[in-house]
C-alpha cells in the first residue's frame, strides 16, 4: 500500500450531506429572518417607489460606507467557516462564503433601490465588494486573516436629539448613531514575522476611523430644542491603538474558542491615541 498516498487522501475533507442540509436550512432561515428584521428596522416606516439610483457617497462622513465594508467582510468570514464545517475544502468554502456575503448585501441594496427615501447606491456596492475582497484576497494570499476589520461603539447624546434618524432604542442606536461608532483595521504583527521572532501571536496593532458631531447626513445648520448644530461641529477622527486577536489565543475549552470567534469582530478596549481633522490629539485610556 502507498502509505504516502493514503495519508494525503485522508487529509482531504469529506463532504457531509447531513451537515450540508442543516446549514442550507439554517442559512435560508437566517436570510429570511434577517431581511424581515432589517425591513422592519429601516424601511417599514417609509414609502416605497420604483427602482431608482441614489448618490449617498458623501453622507455621514463615510461612516455608512465603513459599515457596509465591515458587514461584507464578516459575513464572508463567518459564512466560509460554516461551509467548511460541512466538509467542503478551504478554497471552495471561501469562494462560496464570499458569494453568500455578496448576495446578502446586494439584497439590502435592492431594498434601498425600491425605497422612496433612499435608492440603489453604487458607492454602497463598492464598499460591499471591498469587504468581500479583503477577506478573499487574504485567503488566496495567506490562507489566514492577518488584517481583520473590527468595530466598536460607545453611546452618545446625539441620538436623543434625532431618534428618528439615529435610533430610539439602544439596539437601533448601535446601528444608526454613527457618532458612537469606530471602524478599525487590526493588523496581526506576528503573522508578518518569522516564527523565530516569538512575537505574541495574539497582539495586534489597530488603526481606526470615526466621526462626531453629526445629526444630519450632509452639511448641517440644524436647530433642535434650542440647540444649534453647525457644520464645523462635524469632525473626522483617527485612532491608533493596540488590540487583541482573541481567535489566536490557545483557549483550553471549545466553548471559549468558539465564543472568541463570535465576538472577534469587536475591537478590544486598550489605550489609544486620537487625532481629529482640526489637528487636535488626545490620549484615551481605553480606545473603544
Amino acid at each position: 500500500m502507498d502509505v504516502k498516498a493514503q495519508t494525503s487522501t485522508d487529509t482531504i475533507p469529506a463532504y457531509q450531506p447531513e451537515r450540508g442540509k442543516k446549514l442550507a436550512i439554517g442559512m435560508g432561515a437566517t436570510y429570511v429572518a434577517g431581511m424581515a428584521g432589517l425591513y422592519k428596522l429601516w424601511y417599514a416606516d417609509y414609502p416605497s417607489s420604483g427602482f431608482h439610483f441614489f448618490d449617498d457617497k458623501m453622507e455621514w462622513k463615510y461612516m455608512d460606507k465603513f459599515g457596509h465594508f465591515g458587514s461584507a467582510y464578516y459575513v464572508s468570514r463567518w459564512s466560509s467557516d460554516l461551509i467548511k464545517w460541512t466538509g467542503h475544502n478551504e478554497r471552495r468554502s471561501d469562494w462560496k462564503g464570499t458569494g453568500v456575503s455578496f448576495l446578502f448585501l446586494t439584497s439590502i441594496e435592492l431594498f434601498d433601490a425600491y425605497s422612496d427615501n433612499w435608492g440603489f447606491s453604487v458607492s454602497d456596492m463598492v464598499a460591499n465588494t471591498g469587504g468581500c475582497a479583503l477577506y478573499m484576497a487574504q485567503q488566496l494570499a495567506w490562507k489566514e486573516q492577518r488584517i481583520a476589520f473590527k468595530f466598536s461603539y460607545v453611546p452618545t447624546d446625539f441620538a436623543h436629539f434625532r431618534p428618528d434618524a439615529l435610533g430610539s432604542t439602544p439596539i437601533e442606536r448601535m446601528f444608526k448613531d454613527y457618532n458612537g461608532q469606530t471602524y478599525w483595521l487590526s493588523f496581526n504583527i506576528a503573522s508578518f514575522l518569522p516564527e523565530s521572532s516569538h512575537f505574541p501571536k495574539w497582539f495586534n496593532l489597530a488603526a481606526g476611523y470615526g466621526a462626531n458631531g453629526m445629526v444630519t447626513a450632509y452639511e448641517q445648520v440644524y436647530e433642535i430644542d434650542r440647540v444649534i448644530f453647525k457644520e464645523e461641529d462635524r469632525i473626522r477622527q483617527y485612532y491608533l491603538s493596540a488590540d487583541i486577536d482573541l481567535t489566536r489565543i490557545q483557549w483550553r475549552t471549545k466553548f471559549l474558542k468558539e465564543f472568541s470567534g463570535v465576538i472577534g469582530f469587536i475591537k478590544f478596549p486598550l489605550p489609544a491615541l486620537r487625532w481629529d481633522a482640526r489637528g487636535g490629539m488626545a490620549f484615551m485610556p481605553l480606545g473603544f
